[in-house]
């Protein structure tokens, strides 16, 4: 495999365990976007998580 750098797109044929339902938000890390080969074309079918997303559940129990 080639040096990787920053903004390279990486693709992984089988990641195992390590798939999108069985990923967390461990240290506040936002999930990945997901992406399909299909036909020859590339689909975005999940897209990158943000912030907004990490803390749309939580109660600021401080400003109620």
């Amino acid at each position: 495999m080639s040096t990787i750098r920053n903004s390279d797109i990486l693709c992984f044929n089988n990641a195992g365990a390590y798939c999108h339902t069985m990923s967390s938000n461990y240290n506040s890390r936002y999930r990945p976007a997901e992406v399909i080969y299909i036909d020859g074309e590339f689909k975005l079918i999940r897209k990158r998580e943000s912030f907004q997303d990490l803390v749309r559940n939580q109660i600021d129990v401080f400003n109620q």
